[in-house]
């Protein structure tokens, strides 16, 4: 007999239930259907692994994988290294007064899309952008330099549309922070050094591995900002995900491809995540 308690359980749950069924665990089921099946000289669908081999035999797919898997790291080492001193600045020197203000805009630019942020970035970058504008100006260039569709503008964009989703688990996880263990560590002689080494990023290693799996994998996945920021050029592999599925209308290698990814990517956070010793339950708590 379902008690009450128990059914109001139920009905809460039925929402997010049928909201992961529906429209993640049917459709990838369906698509990794499709990616053990191959068309043979007849015009019939068989079963092979034919779509998985694909990625192993032909260099340019599984070297773009690799050069994206990179790319990703860089980005999540990037934008922790940015993110960490302004969470660290809002949560542990800024006033409470201030804070709250300051972390609003910290999210405002986020509250807008991320193809109008990209953009945005485009038409500061471009040759006839602002950035070129000024430096033709004040007389530091005499041509504009084309400063989009390269590696560097593909990564910083990455960072910006990746550092709210490293920000927030920093600033989370400083808050728990007992500001007298800092202030005990100063009155016992630590350097800055060490107090960050040695108290700061233990305390917050989960809030930093929470952040590092959701900007890795964002990234990893993202096909807007390599595609628009990087150029013809970026070689990631969520175009060549894409090219399979739009271009060739082949999808049942673009499913083994984007199953390849999910699979892989969640290799390399286990790796990660095993180099640091650190669990993914308590990072994700």
């Amino acid at each position: 007999m379902i008690n009450k308690g128990q059914l109001t359980l139920y009905i809460f749950l039925a929402p997010v239930l049928l909201w992961l069924l529906l429209l993640i665990v049917i459709p990838h089921i369906d698509l990794f259907i499709i990616s053990l099946q191959i068309e043979d000289d007849m015009g019939d669908m068989v079963w092979s692994l034919d779509n998985y081999r694909a990625f192993f035999d032909e260099q340019i797919y599984w070297l773009t994988f690799v050069r994206t898997a990179i790319y990703a790291i860089l980005t999540t080492i990037l934008t922790f290294l940015i993110t960490f001193p302004v969470a660290f600045y809002i949560t542990k020197v800024m006033s409470f007064k201030y804070s709250g203000f300051f972390t609003i805009l910290l999210l405002v630019p986020f509250w807008v899309s991320e193809m109008v942020r990209i953009y945005g970035w485009m038409i500061l970058l471009r040759e006839s952008g602002v950035f070129n504008h000024f430096l033709l100006q004040i007389g530091l260039i005499e041509v504009p330099i084309e400063m989009l569709y390269n590696d560097i503008s593909m990564v910083m964009g990455l960072v910006y549309t990746s550092m709210l989703f490293m920000v927030v688990p920093l600033m989370s996880s400083l808050e728990g922070l007992d500001d007298s263990l800092i202030e005990a560590a100063y009155d016992l002689g630590a350097s800055k050094l060490v107090i960050f080494s040695k108290i700061v990023i233990p305390y917050i290693l989960p809030g930093i591995t929470s952040g590092a799996i959701v900007v890795f994998m964002l990234t990893l996945g993202n096909y807007l900002t390599p595609n628009l920021m990087g150029g013809k050029n970026s070689l990631w592999f969520t175009e060549q995900i894409y090219n399979q599925f739009i271009a060739s209308f082949n999808w049942n290698q673009g499913a083994a491809f984007g199953f390849l990814l999910l699979v892989l990517s969640t290799l390399i956070i286990w790796l990660g995540l095993k180099l640091t010793r650190q669990n993914l339950s308590k990072a994700l708590a």
